[in-house]
């Protein structure tokens, strides 16, 4: 039975008979609109510290407030194995509404207190939206999963990219519009997953809860591997994307996050014929490198310091999806959704450090030099997918998307 006859076959796709690529187009302009929230309040960051004269610490929160929020949803969404109990996207379209309500709900707010918790609680809607998306789209693929879930990847860092731009574009903006208009992308990506989006045949649509399915992702030694790959990952990426503004502006910080679209996208059309591994600890070695030369490049003038967020930019975010694939690949069918829930939550939580260290060391070094302290994370990273790597690579056969 074909991929296409396999989704036809289930009732609640309602629009399975399309091929897969017609699946993942719409679900990548979803994650794009639903993913807007995540920036949406670090864009606008220095209009709100002036309007509420918030300190650097209430700063550091309520940067951080989405990341503990994502951390919290997905723990819970793990433990109650929601994205195999419950048809991942309706959990998709959830997510957003909620998201979409809490982050409007900014514009009202009194206090401080209030702001971090609004922002907790749009972190804590998003922990429907990234996760389930994966799972949907590691559903239509199986041969060429890790160019699709690439693509998605790609989607999701433009979206979180999209408030920069729009910060940039118009530094006279109020706000509170820009998280308004936020809110409603996110509302439109939700109707699109529930609209045109359907089940795929590669994962199991639901399945009976299973209190011990979290700990799948630590079972096997090759997801193990992918899971410290991915911590290493993300001791960098989430840091990278909070804090870049602050160095170079949004117009800069915009190119070098949407460049990652670029990165995830490649990096999956090479990693389905060379390998997921290899690729995801080549981009892990690339960034660590960037890292390293940030102090110089960073601040250079637009014709040096532009490419280099280029390539920055690509590299930081190219291994992410693949790390995701490989998690998702060596994952019990009927639990990949859990899986990738928890490896998002175990590395959404080590973001929360690296996103507070780095104001910190900037405090002692000054912020040229703070990007530094990011290194070792991609280098551990790249490490423990040394053997995963070493594996030979998949045929150079193409499957169609």
């Amino acid at each position: 039975m074909s991929a296409v006859d396999a989704g036809a076959a289930r009732p609640a796709a309602r629009i399975s008979h399309r091929p897969p690529v017609f699946h993942l187009a719409w679900l990548s302009v979803a994650m794009f609109l639903g993913m807007t929230l995540w920036f949406s309040a670090t864009a606008a960051n220095a209009a709100i510290v002036r309007e509420f004269d918030l300190t650097s610490g209430e700063t550091a929160w309520l940067t951080m407030a989405v990341q503990g929020g994502f951390v919290v949803g997905t723990l819970i969404s793990a433990l109650l194995t929601l994205p195999d109990v419950v048809n991942p996207r309706r959990l998709f379209a959830v997510g957003c509404a909620v998201g979409a309500a809490s982050n409007a709900g900014l514009v009202l707010a009194p206090n401080v207190l209030t702001l971090i918790a609004l922002r907790v609680a749009t972190g804590a809607a998003l922990a429907c939206v990234y996760p389930p998306g994966m799972k949907v789209a590691a559903g239509w693929f199986e041969q060429r999963r890790g160019t699709a879930l690439g693509v998605l990847v790609g989607a999701l860092t433009v979206g979180s990219a999209f408030p920069h731009l729009l910060a940039a574009l118009s530094a006279a903006i109020p706000w509170r519009v820009l998280m308004l208009w936020a809110s409603a992308l996110a509302v439109s990506g939700g109707a699109i997953v529930w609209k045109f989006v359907g089940d795929g045949p590669y994962v199991t649509r639901s399945a009976r809860f299973d209190p011990s399915a979290a700990a799948t992702v630590f079972v096997d030694a090759p997801s193990r591997a992918a899971m410290f790959g991915y911590l290493g990952h993300m001791w960098e990426l989430y840091a990278v994307w909070t804090w870049i503004a602050t160095v170079t502006g949004s117009a800069l910080a915009f190119v070098t996050i949407a460049s990652g679209a670029i990165g995830s996208a490649a990096a999956g059309v090479y990693a389905d014929r060379f390998g997921q591994a290899r690729v995801a600890r080549w981009a892990l070695l690339v960034s660590a490198a960037c890292c390293c030369l940030s102090p110089w490049l960073l601040r250079a003038p637009l014709l040096v310091g532009l490419p280099f967020a280029v390539v920055w930019g690509v590299a930081v975010v190219a291994d992410s999806a693949q790390l995701s694939a490989l998690v998702a690949r060596f994952s019990p069918r009927d639990h990949v959704g859990t899986a990738l829930t928890v490896q998002t939550c175990t590395g959404f939580l080590l973001t929360m450090v690296s996103i507070r260290l780095l104001p910190l060391v900037a405090d002692r070094t000054g912020w040229t030099w703070a990007f530094v302290a990011l290194a070792p994370g991609p280098l551990i990273g790249a490490a423990a997918l040394r053997r995963l790597a070493a594996e030979p690579g998949p045929r150079a056969r193409r499957a169609p998307l």
